[in-house]
């Protein structure tokens, strides 16, 4: 790619998706905010025509900001909705009213900054990365649409994401754990530091239940720039939770009621406690009165969350995760167990080289009677025959079974979790799990999904 790419005429959502893939990958970083900054400038500073509620966090983030997402249409508001990475196609990324932009949209989407993009290009140091782009691209959409309030997932981390040139109004921390190591740091604590960079001057800060030094890090962020915080366990929670079929039922704790019988068709606890979180930002940021109970039960029955534990086949059942991180995989672990009656259970596993795809295994490794090791199509992916030769080591050489390709992985896995017995287990009760990666899972669910779901 050249230092300074020329930004030709696009007419075809190809041309876009091309385009925008010839600049920095969203892999390549540099601390600063220098060029977003210059960007949205030149579009008017888009991103301060409405509030935002913006949500970092190592895992959860997605599910946490659909939920808000619909519990905030549900109360008659228009919503924009940013998120990274996208499932299947880009176009998910940047939402209005609670659905992607079509094709055309996004071709219009790029259009509308592609000349100020040039110019932002050769007037700065580096070109625009592909997120500052798409940043860019969806802070002018909701800007354009226009919306009542962003949604906005941060890309990694906070202080020098490209979505932190936004002043959020409700500043939401899902769970820090270790995450983008190389980029972030270590330890939790250091990672922390730099996702509290979201939290600005009078803003609302709800956190999810943190480590000691974490929740220490947000108190002293929030004391600094006079914001107020709402914590899980003490301000709100799960009160109770209970699976249910197709998802729990709950009874949330908000910051100024309680809400019972609230379903959410999503698995796991993990997904109730995003629940909580999220009730808690919509409070903070709607009103200050309880919120009407039929429309928090409205709009949690609304809530979908593609690749998060979701039964995309039965016959066997096949469930897609995107889990891509030990923090990740342990709270899918433990929703399998909690909600899911799948004996044997095949976990076909295709990760990315940089994760700790070691602890990944180690996670999965007690609710999987077998791993089909696999890879994506991208250069990040680790091979296959790498990734069985650590799982050896964990599973041991029994459980352990490679197909590089992504489809005979499957199906290698649907014939394993058919046979049974072959685990000890009645035949016809099994189940599989694609996991390991969100590319993974997209293009499992690329292929998996029935030709008319939307």
């Amino acid at each position: 790619m050249p230092d300074f790419p020329v930004v030709e005429p696009v007419e075809t959502y190809a041309d876009v998706e091309r385009a925008l893939l010839e600049r920095w990958p969203e892999t390549r970083l540099e601390p600063s905010l220098d060029r977003i900054e210059a960007f949205t400038e030149l579009l008017g500073d888009p991103q301060r025509a409405y509030p935002v509620i913006h949500l970092t966090g190592t895992n959860g983030k997605t599910s946490t900001s659909r939920m808000i997402d619909t519990l905030i249409r549900a109360a008659g508001l228009r919503t924009g909705r940013f998120t990274s990475p996208h499932v299947e196609s880009m176009t998910e990324r940047i939402s209005l009213d609670g659905e992607p932009l079509t094709e055309q949209q996004f071709v219009d989407a790029y259009r509308d900054v592609a000349s100020l993009a040039q110019l932002s290009d050769e007037e700065g140091t580096h070109p625009l990365s592909f997120f500052e782009m798409v940043v860019g691209m969806a802070y002018a959409t909701f800007a354009s649409a226009p919306v009542d309030v962003a949604v906005v997932e941060v890309g990694m981390g906070g202080s020098w994401d490209a979505t932190n040139v936004a002043d959020a109004t409700v500043a939401v921390l899902l769970p820090v754990a270790v995450d983008h190591s190389a980029y972030l740091g270590e330890r939790p604590i250091d990672i922390a530091r730099e996702k509290v960079g979201i939290i600005k001057p009078g803003s609302t800060v709800v956190s999810a239940v943190q480590s000691p030094e974490v929740a220490e890090v947000i108190a002293e962020r929030a004391a600094e720039v006079g914001a107020t915080v709402v914590w899980e366990g003490r301000d709100f929670g799960v009160e109770y939770r209970v699976p249910a079929v197709g998802g729990q039922m709950l009874r949330l704790r908000g910051l100024r009621a309680e809400y019972d019988e609230v379903f959410v068709p999503l698995y796991g606890a993990h997904q109730g406690q995003n629940a909580a979180v999220a009730l808690a930002a919509v409070e903070a940021f709607l009103t200050d009165e309880p919120l009407e109970g039929d429309l928090v039960r409205e709009g949690f029955e609304q809530v979908t969350s593609p690749g998060r534990l979701e039964v995309i086949r039965r016959s066997p059942t096949i469930v897609l995760d995107a889990a891509h991180n030990p923090h990740g995989a342990r709270a899918s672990a433990e929703a399998l167990e909690d909600s899911f009656a799948l004996d044997p259970l095949i976990g076909v596993v295709g990760v990315m080289a940089d994760k700790d795809y070691e602890g990944l295994l180690e996670a999965f490794e007690p609710v999987l009677a077998a791993i089909v090791c696999t890879q994506n199509s991208t250069s990040r992916a680790l091979k296959a025959d790498d990734l069985a030769e650590v799982a050896r080591g964990i599973f041991g050489i029994d459980r352990v079974y490679v197909a590089p390709r992504l489809d005979d992985a499957i199906d290698q896995a649907a014939t394993l979790a058919e046979e049974g017995g072959v685990f000890g287990e009645a035949i016809g009760s099994g189940g599989v799990l694609v996991t390991g990666s969100v590319i993974t899972v997209g293009e499992a669910r690329a292929m998996l999904k029935p030709r008319d779901r939307s």
